[in-house]
């Protein structure tokens, strides 16, 4: 699914012409979630790897499929419950994109990291364990949507951290052109720009994987990677 998904592009990626985030990526929470932290990982990092063999659309050559891969795992953690793993990656992801540097939005621009530092409040707070809760629990349609939802938002914001923590890294300037270059066409263009991309990838994810999982569990999946293998419930 990874790589047939990987050939539907979603938005073009700021900085990097004729390179798009796909549709993949708004199911790599919900791959997280459904399989848990290691398996979904697995799944999303091998269907993107042979995605970008036959697309070549990632903005990051062959390792495009790592902030998709790093999304599936942290809303993995998340559905496991993994708080202080999950916290602790999330803050230690932002600080290194915010300090980057030279070019770190910290010292450019420090309004670009206020969807992120949203996203941290979130993760921080009782949203999250309730979100948990939520989801792990057969509860009604409102409930599970707020679980999946909240879940999927995280993990879609880490993933965006470690997307923008990559282009630091492959793309860091030498001149001070190149520096300037970051704060007027990637942090203040992209302000506004991915945390509307960020909510529409987890109104897809949330839309998506409510009735899925509502349905795997009908059929007595383990969701979250507890079971690797759906088994039927008994008809007796």
């Amino acid at each position: 699914m990874q790589t047939v998904l990987s050939g539907v592009s979603l938005f073009p990626v700021i900085g990097s012409v004729g390179k798009f985030i796909t549709l993949a990526t708004a199911m790599a929470p919900l791959i997280g979630l459904i399989l848990g932290p290691y398996l979904g990982t697995a799944a999303v990092s091998i269907g993107g790897f042979i995605g970008w063999i036959i697309t070549q659309t990632g903005p990051f050559s062959f390792l495009s499929f790592v902030p998709s891969a790093t999304c599936a795992l942290f809303s993995g953690l998340l559905f496991n419950r993994r708080r202080a793993v999950s916290l602790f990656l999330y803050s230690a992801l932002l600080l290194i994109l915010a300090f980057y540097p030279m070019i770190g939005p910290a010292w450019l621009y420090p309004y670009y990291l206020w969807f992120q530092l949203t996203g941290l409040i979130v993760l921080a707070s009782p949203l999250r364990s309730k979100a948990e809760d939520f989801a792990h629990k057969h509860t009604s349609l409102f409930e599970l949507s707020f679980g999946v939802g909240i879940i999927s938002f995280t993990a879609a914001l880490f993933g965006q951290i470690v997307g923008s923590v990559m282009f630091e890294i492959m793309y860091w300037p030498t001149t001070p052109s190149q520096t300037e270059f970051w704060k007027i066409v990637v942090w203040q263009p992209t302000t506004f720009l991915y945390p509307v991309e960020r909510t529409l990838i987890t109104l897809i994810a949330t839309v998506t994987g409510v009735p899925l999982i509502k349905a795997l569990r009908a059929y007595g999946f383990e969701i979250g990677g507890s079971k690797t293998n759906a088994t039927l419930q008994s008809k007796n």
